[in-house]
């Protein structure tokens, strides 16, 4: 996945439009991820599946790859037992 701060991204923005028809790009604030700007065909195709998804053991690996990836507020580190 490409990557870039939002500085960048302010300058260089129709490079990263073109960037993102290709692959996601990930926008960092601070050194922090703040935003992934993808194509509107990947933003389609993440909705649909989605919605066609209801146990975590049939999400495409994608989908599982980005929730192993997020994180949650500390007040919800009681919820990581679930995952043992």
């Amino acid at each position: 996945m490409a990557r870039t701060t939002a500085l960048q991204f302010q300058r260089k923005f129709g490079y990263f439009q073109h960037q993102a028809q290709r692959e996601p790009v990930e926008i960092t604030r601070h050194g922090r991820r703040e935003f992934v700007l993808l194509s509107a065909e990947q933003y389609d195709w993440l909705k649909a599946a989605a919605q066609r998804v209801h146990r975590t053991a049939d999400a495409p690996a994608v989908v599982a790859a980005a929730v192993e990836r997020a994180e949650m507020d500390p007040e919800h580190d009681s919820l990581d037992e679930l995952l043992d």
